[in-house]
């Protein structure tokens, strides 16, 4: 199956934490912030789905971190958005703006 290059809203949303992000992109970092910044309650499952579809996509990706006591030794995935994400960003953000804009009027009505 050929993953779609294009990306959904959630796709958009982790991206855009990611990059806010900077090196501290991880798991529950990037839900804080799409909970905070994004009014947007996503369950790690979800946010774990979308990453995976995202790295498959070329467009993120992962290193684990060192791991740590206070999480019973587990390591932290942290993310990176790549060349490829941030063009499909870009792609995406003139896309959304080409198709709204002149519907202000519309849209207040």
């Amino acid at each position: 199956m050929v993953e779609s290059r294009h990306l959904g809203e959630l796709e958009q949303m982790v991206l855009l934490a990611v990059l806010r992000l900077k090196d501290g992109g991880y798991g529950k970092a990037i839900l804080d912030e799409l909970k905070n910044r994004g009014n947007r309650r996503v369950s790690p499952g979800a946010l774990y789905a979308t990453v995976d579809r995202l790295e498959g996509k070329g467009f993120v990706t992962s290193r684990l971190g060192d791991p740590t006591p206070g999480r019973g030794g587990k390591r932290k995935r942290y993310l990176s958005v790549t060349p490829a994400g941030v063009t499909a960003l870009r792609k995406a953000r003139r896309a959304w703006t080409s198709m709204s804009d002149g519907l202000e009027e519309i849209m207040e009505a």
